[in-house]
């Protein structure tokens, strides 16, 4: 009887993710080794973690006693960086990599073929070819992904409601980024035609660029600023948001409300909470032996309309109540 009962703490063990020793000798579990490798800065890698972290304990994964976080590597919006990273990050073996951004996801597939990889707010990737379906995304890829282009096409409405006077965008795009943004752009200039709004493209590929970018809006005469859901973009955005207050230009976001700046005047995009809570399922599940192609990808289901009332008022605007209805965050 005594090594049947030893077989069946040994099957329950592993049906439920932990090794034998946790339950039939208090011994501590097997630390579960979780990457991240994102394109975007280390701070926001640590925002997001923290709030990951909140998640997984509800799971009864617990840091530091059943799971650890490897040191993230984040490229800070130099996507050229991203496959020495994710070289780095498969090194160390994780059971599982956590990946932020469509170049991340591609890095990491090709350091590591076989490992399990969560995707975290990723942006369309059964149309640029990183996963089968939506349903079956096949391989060993999965998680929570938004999609970018409706984030976007979203967001260009709330700037005509908002400003409706505005005439014209200022749209930033990173062209090292080339499974995204082509794709983004067609969906853009459709969007703004429709709307009725002139379309500049600012390309930036790298921090010097900016002030060229500035520049050229300058010259072009745009009358608004929009933001996508892209690292080297976002890590910029307080500088992009200066530059906006000093022209007078409304700055709107398709990002996360956390991510608008002070002077900022809106942003739509997925809440992190919600996102953080499906990517902590996918974990739970996959540490628990469910592979990534069984699992089919979620898409957020809630997401945060932020409105700055200081900057609208700064810019002469009267937020219509229609948005008002809808807004998760104002600021005053």
């Amino acid at each position: 009887m005594t090594n049947r009962r030893a077989c069946l703490l040994a099957l329950c063990a592993s049906l439920a993710g932990e090794p034998l020793g946790a339950l039939a000798q208090g011994a501590p579990p097997r630390l579960r080794r979780i990457g991240f490798l994102t394109g975007n800065a280390r701070a926001q890698v640590d925002a997001q973690i923290d709030v990951l972290r909140q998640e997984l304990a509800k799971l009864g994964w617990t840091d530091g006693q059943n799971f650890v976080f490897l040191e993230p590597r984040a490229a800070a919006g130099r996507n050229e960086r991203l496959p020495q990273l994710a070289a780095e990050v498969a090194a160390e073996k994780p059971d599982l990599i956590l990946v932020v951004s469509v170049p991340a996801t591609r890095a990491a597939m090709q350091a590591a073929k076989s490992t399990p990889i969560v995707m975290v707010a990723v942006g369309n990737p059964v149309e640029v070819g990183i996963v089968d379906s939506y349903a079956k995304p096949g391989g060993n890829v999965t998680g929570v992904v938004l999609l970018a282009e409706e984030l976007i096409h979203k967001t260009l409405q709330l700037l005509k409601e908002t400003a409706p006077r505005v005439r014209s965008v200022a749209f930033f795009a990173n062209p090292t980024n080339p499974q995204v943004t082509p794709v983004t752009l067609a969906r853009v200039r459709a969007d703004a035609s429709r709307l009725g709004l002139g379309l500049q493209v600012v390309e930036v590929s790298k921090p010097g660029d900016f002030d060229d970018a500035f520049a050229a809006i300058g010259r072009e005469g745009s009358e608004s600023i929009l933001l996508p859901p892209e690292p080297l973009i976002l890590i910029h955005s307080e500088r992009i948001a200066a530059f906006a207050e000093s022209r007078h230009l409304p700055l709107f976001m398709a990002a996360p409300g956390g991510m608008l700046p002070p002077n900022g005047l809106l942003s739509f995009g997925p809440s992190w909470i919600g996102v953080a809570e499906g990517t902590a399922r996918y974990i739970d599940r996959i540490l628990k032996g469910a592979r990534p192609h069984e699992l089919p990808i979620e898409q957020p289901a809630r997401f945060d309309l932020v409105v700055n009332l200081k900057a609208a008022r700064a810019l002469g605007l009267t937020i219509p109540p229609t948005i008002l209805t809808q807004v998760n965050d104002l600021r005053e």
